[in-house]
């Protein structure tokens, strides 16, 4: 359902979806999508499986002719798909006509056995405890497999009777639409692990107590430290900006679709764009999210009954599949170079590049803080984000165009160019969070603690690259300090709501699986509660006691048969 019925929604003719997506939905088939191989993971283009057409017998040739060429990695394919999307290299007339999708049946649908030509299997264990082991990621070999010629999917591009290759008006970019669906939903799903994450640390963070007494008082509950504050605060406050920009691309990945349907595809582009860059961001934060919560758990965070160990387990091949999250600003700042290459041609920037249509003013912007306040105006976050996010495409793009050729300029820049993609995307995040809190918004007090959060979100990132806002000119020192200065009184202004904020997220205990993040904070109990259980604590006595550790007690040693 994530990805083989939206591939064939997107990219099949309407006889093949009256076909297909009929039997997919009852589950009378079941499909993966195998584009990824063992060569070959982001670089699409170079994918080695072919699809040679045979006019002979009206047939597709399926064949991989080497063993980097194998499928590596589908999701569903190892033991369960009776189907797969395959993309492979279409073969026509001798001629590479490059990657296209393809339907092949991989096993019987009355006993499951592989059908001829077939070779699939489970690609073994993967990393964490039970973790991400409970995908299905399967390898898959071709052995010049056929499958009639209505079985390519054709929106795209067709094949005749004949073996006569033809290209529709529609747009390859649509070959993308499934990753794209895929990824406005990563980021959803991003916001909901950072979130686990982060309600077991506050929770936690406000029931253990460590130093500070010195008159027998209780000890300082941990929340209270700056150095935690500092840590923590940002996190949630990452979750909910994350949530918001998770809606705001559902409703955008709607209108592309919508537009899509009416052939309209000006805007497939941008939604490429836009769902790489935030797919990249919030996967990359979120992993590294849930390890310093982890860390700010002190050592009981290591424990498994923590929770967080195999969350994090669990949540980390995000930041590889779909996309390497450093290929995917690459390919994000490749949008961004074009957009500003094309300014001075009269071509208005629109979308979320909007703001490069006022290169001018963002050229000649000075910050205008004077006071610590004045950063929480909207406005100027906004325009100093902007101005960060623009100043450092424009000196990426002239210093490409010194280099001898467009190509090897992008290359010898790439880091730089990561970077810009990086301040582009926040730079989305930020936005939708304000516009968010600009919303009226019902309840008593809500709006000024999405506020704060807000704030937060967008001065922790500040202080985080303050380089860069430097660097490009778009902030002062004494700028840069005063706003950290205002973040530290943030984190006070934070600190009561702190577990009401976590609270807010209404996740049960069993969903968050933690004794350390549990909704009554009873976190001692518990943890010895889930030690007793061990297994190793059946018996007083261990095994292997008599083998190994009495006869080190009893000092009764062997000699060396040396």
């Amino acid at each position: 359902m994530g990805m083989f019925v939206p591939a064939i929604k997107g990219q099949g003719t309407d006889e093949q979806q009256k076909k297909w997506l009929p039997l997919a939905y009852k589950l009378q088939i079941i499909g993966c999508y195998a584009q990824t191989e063992l060569g070959h993971g982001s670089n699409v283009q170079g994918l080695e499986t072919t699809a040679t057409f045979d006019p002979k017998t009206d047939e597709f040739i399926i064949h991989s002719p080497t063993l980097t060429s194998s499928k590596w990695w589908p999701g569903g394919l190892g033991k369960v798909s009776t189907h797969a999307l395959v993309y492979a290299r279409l073969i026509t007339e001798g001629k590479d006509h490059g990657v296209h999708g393809f339907i092949v049946q991989l096993r019987s649908l009355d006993d499951h056995s592989t059908l001829p030509g077939i070779t699939v299997g489970d690609i073994g264990a993967k990393f964490g405890n039970g973790a991400y082991n409970t995908m299905d990621n399967g390898l898959l070999r071709f052995d010049h497999v056929r499958i009639p010629r209505s079985q390519m999917l054709m929106r795209v591009s067709q094949v005749t009777r004949e073996g006569k290759f033809i290209v529709s008006d529609v747009p390859r970019q649509l070959l993308y639409g499934t990753m794209v669906s895929v990824r406005q939903s990563i980021v959803s799903d991003a916001s909901r692990a950072l979130s686990r994450a982060v309600c077991i640390a506050v929770r936690y963070s406000a029931v253990r107590r460590q130093f500070g007494s010195q008159d027998g008082s209780p000890e300082m509950q941990v929340i209270d430290y700056k150095t935690q504050q500092s840590r923590l605060f940002p996190l949630l406050a990452s979750a909910y900006a994350f949530r918001f920009v998770g809606e705001w691309l559902k409703w955008l990945y709607a209108d592309v679709t919508q537009r899509l349907q009416a052939n309209d595809f000006s805007t497939m582009a941008e939604a490429h764009a836009c769902t790489a860059g935030l797919k990249s961001l919030t996967t990359s934060a979120t992993a590294d999210g849930i390890e310093e919560c982890r860390k700010l758990c002190g050592g009981h965070g290591y424990l498994c009954s923590s929770g967080l160990p195999e969350l994090f387990a669990v949540y980390v091949p995000a930041c590889t599949y779909e996309g390497d999250n450093v290929v995917l600003l690459l390919q994000v700042a490749r949008f961004l170079m074009k957009t500003v290459s094309q300014l001075g041609s009269g071509k208005q920037p629109v979308g979320t590049t909007a703001y490069m249509g006022r290169a001018q003013h963002l050229m000649q912007y000075k910050c205008d803080v004077r006071g610590a306040e004045d950063w929480l105006k909207p406005s100027v976050i906004l325009e100093a984000f902007e101005a960060r996010a623009f100043r450092l495409a424009v000196n990426c793009g002239q210093n490409i165009s010194k280099a001898p050729g467009a190509e090897e300029g992008f290359s010898e820049l790439s880091a730089d160019l990561v970077e810009t993609a990086v301040a582009h995307c926040q730079l989305i995040v930020v936005s939708k969070f304000i516009e968010k809190v600009q919303q009226d918004i019902p309840g008593l007090g809500i709006k000024e603690q999405l506020q704060i959060l807000c704030n937060i979100y967008a001065l922790s990132l500040l202080h985080k690259h303050v380089g860069d806002f430097l660097a490009t000119g778009c902030i002062t020192p004494r700028q840069g300090s005063l706003a950290n200065d205002q973040l530290r009184s943030l984190y006070s202004q934070m600190r009561p709501n702190a577990v009401a904020l976590v609270d807010a997220f209404n996740y049960t205990d069993q969903y968050l699986g933690s004794v350390l993040g549990c909704y009554d904070g009873n976190v001692y109990p518990k943890l010895e509660e889930e030690a007793w259980k061990d297994p190793l604590n059946d018996s007083v006595v261990p095994d292997g006691y008599h083998e190994y550790i009495q006869p080190v007690l009893k000092q009764k040693f062997r000699a060396s048969r040396l």
